[in-house]
């Protein structure tokens, strides 16, 4: 079973990995599309997914750990 810190420090490590990659993604794609993005504007953008992005991964993470915590008392 994860403690709700374990579920927070595996949601960050995902997904402060997931930002550094989408940043080098996104101007790679800027920069093959020709699209004008200044860093400043690539990076508060993608820092708003970020932060939606961990607090989803980590309701759903403490939402399967919930479940199973759940099912593994009834079992026993």
């Amino acid at each position: 079973m994860q403690t709700k810190k374990q579920s927070a420090i595996e949601a960050t490590l995902n997904i402060g990995s997931g930002y550094i990659l989408a940043l080098i993604v996104w101007q790679t794609l800027a920069w093959v599309y020709d699209i004008d993005m200044p860093i400043t504007r690539n990076l508060q953008i993608t820092t708003i997914f970020t932060v939606v992005s961990l607090i989803r991964s980590y309701v759903w993470r403490r939402i399967f750990t919930t479940r199973l915590n759940k099912e593994f008392k009834d079992e026993s």
